[in-house]
């Protein structure tokens, strides 16, 4: 078999084993202890998910009823909807209950995805320590809503609903501004006389509970979910794919505060100025429990406010990256595209390359599918210079195998000699046997980055082809009655042929061989990546399918160009270049003579 291509076969192997590796969460304790405050609203009994609207339960936010007495009432709802989403509000702490979008839904199903927890008593709240020092918390505060009506239609631009509660000798206003076309919520708090009934430490905005499941996979989306903070550009986060309980403190000025899941996200970001903010989070269950969930909260800490109002902007939707590149403040961060080694070249990618040419290709393609097919064309194109000096070398090296193998009978009790007699081939036919491989390691960032964006890309989120349903998901054609180990428990379509399309690539690459292990290797690397890519998104094993059928066109015109040259010159393979020098005046020779000329003579 050719080195370069073992060479470049194990580096492939070897990256592949290392980044999943990384990838796989390890197994946690399930005794291990918390380490979240005991009154913390994350623990909870573990209960299945649902999309319903939870009635308030204000035991989870402790409140001293005899210093404020609004937290009697009866709560009533209002739901608000736009063209985007529908979203619920409670007078119960004039708290976001409820937010569904109308554009996604769950997969498998036709219930609109919901970014909010409705586990919780509800999603954004203030906290805060009044001067008795006791805590308190909105969610347990009943407030009085500026409309009567049960439901609003934003049919023009935009829509405002205010609550309104008083506060020892002051009052708070809570108002949320709705946007048609726009996934934002406008959020202002208006305070009256804070003094009377909040510390000077200031207070907490909180983001409570995670973004719910939506996809097949909870396992893949748990890992891809989190809570995050950025400050200065720098984005921290706790995410539970390898602990059960996580937390991280920011100090000083922070940009914003999210919770996510692998599509979706809830971001909340200040208009003022902000002291810090803190993340936590706890996974009920296994990685690999179906019933798994997991809990966040993200709290903002703020200044004590002097009596005025504060702005904040919260944004409820979908990770789109131009819609959240607008904010301009790094939010896009966090979308994971792998260890921070690659992500300087992946990132980049993604976002200036990927999404901008999907978006494009999108406009003029009826589907997804072709838009990834095209895209593949496009990627091979771009390559093309790498991988034309790749394949050249490998199809020269291929030429030269028997001269190789000859050499390894003849010198087999000899390495040192094996080895010179190896190094002399290749300088006197010009063939450099590391050719074929640095340009092939030259395409891997490309190939990394592909495999970070693909199946994270919402813009194939439930987008099918041929017969996958979800490109971002894998694509069963038959399920198993058992699990395999490291495969799973059904088979992928196009994994499949991305599988039998590697075998026939490196076949084309490689020279017939009589050793047992060359043809061991030769079938062993496709397998292996073969259960690898099996629960990987389908849209992704499209474009390697895809990409491995034009690499073996290319090969396959190389190796015809390569064998055509050498049946013009006569030879079974690539000659020294000393012999090449002697045939060449030889064939001048009978050409004189052919013609009844002279050799020209020397004069001295």
């Amino acid at each position: 078999m050719d080195r370069n291509v073992v060479t470049a076969t194990v580096l492939i192997a070897l990256i592949m084993v290392v980044w999943l590796t990384w990838l796989t969460p390890p197994t946690p304790t399930a005794d291990q202890p918390s380490s979240l405050p005991s009154d913390s609203t994350l623990v909870r009994p573990a209960e299945p998910a649902t999309d319903d609207v939870a009635v308030a339960d204000s035991s989870a936010a402790p409140v001293d009823s005899t210093e404020f007495a609004v937290v009697s009432g009866d709560a009533r709802e209002i739901t608000v909807v736009t063209d985007l989403y529908e979203a619920v509000l409670s007078t119960r702490g004039a708290a976001l209950t409820s937010w569904r979008l109308a554009e996604y839904k769950v997969a498998n199903s036709d219930k609109p995805v919901q970014v909010i927890d409705t586990r919780q008593e509800g999603a954004l709240s203030l906290v805060f320590t009044s001067p008795s020092s006791r805590n308190y918390d909105t969610r347990s505060f009943h407030f009085e809503a500026d409309t009567e009506v049960d439901r609003i239609e934003v049919s023009d631009s935009s829509r405002s609903v205010s609550f309104r509660t008083a506060l020892a000798d002051g009052a708070m206003r809570i108002t949320y501004r709705f946007t048609r076309g726009s996934y934002e919520v406008g959020v202002t708090v208006d305070f009256e006389r804070p003094e009377s009934y909040m510390t000077g430490s200031g207070y907490d905005v909180s983001w409570n509970g995670a973004v719910p499941f939506s996809e097949d996979d909870h396992q893949d989306e748990g890992s891809r979910s989190g809570a995050y903070a950025s400050s200065g550009g720098e984005v921290e986060y706790v995410s539970l794919a390898s602990e059960a309980v996580g937390s991280k403190s920011l100090r000083g000025k922070v940009d914003w505060i999210a919770v996510k899941s692998k599509f979706f996200v809830a971001a909340v970001m200040p208009e003022g100025d902000s002291d810090g903010a803190e993340l936590e989070g706890e996974r009920f269950g296994e990685p690999s429990d179906s019933l798994m969930r997991q809990e966040f909260a993200a709290r903002l800490a703020m200044p004590f406010p002097d009596e005025g109002s504060v702005g904040l902007r919260a944004y409820l939707g979908p990770m789109e990256y131009y819609r959240i590149r607008d904010y301009n403040n790094g939010l896009y961060d966090v979308v994971d595209y792998g260890w921070d080694f690659f992500e300087t070249v992946t990132r980049p990618l993604a976002k200036f390359v990927f999404i901008p040419t999907f978006t494009f290709l999108s406009q003029w393609l009826p589907n997804y599918g072709w838009v990834i097919i095209v895209f593949s064309i496009l990627i091979k194109i771009l390559v093309h210079p790498l991988t034309k000096s790749s394949f050249t070398s490998m199809a020269k090296m291929r030429e030269l195998q028997p001269q190789m193998e000859a050499i390894k009978e003849k010198y087999a009790d000899n390495p040192q000699k094996q080895q010179e007699a190896m190094m002399r081939l290749y300088k006197e036919t010009g063939v450099n046997p590391l050719g074929g491989c640095l340009p092939m390691l030259l395409q891997y960032p490309i190939i990394i980055a592909l495999w970070q964006f693909l199946p994270q890309a919402i813009e194939i989120r439930q987008q099918g082809f041929l017969w996958a349903a979800d490109l971002s998901a894998p694509d069963a054609i038959l399920n198993l009655p058992f699990t395999i180990p490291l495969y799973g428990n059904f088979v992928a379509g196009f994994t499949l042929l991305m599988g039998i399309s590697m075998v026939i690539q490196m076949r084309l690459q490689t020279q017939p061989s009589s050793n047992p292990q060359a043809k061991i290797f030769l079938y062993v690397f496709p397998i292996m990546i073969f259960a690898i890519f099996n629960k990987l998104a389908s849209g992704l094993n499209l474009y390697y399918l895809c990409y491995n059928v034009l690499t073996a066109g290319h090969q396959q015109l190389i190796n015809r160009k390569i064998s055509a040259e050498k049946a013009a010159s006569g030879g079974d393979a690539p000659k020294p270049e000393g012999e090449r020098k002697a045939s060449s005046s030889k064939a001048a020779a009978e050409s004189r003579k052919a013609s009844g000329s002279k050799a020209p003579t020397r004069r001295k």
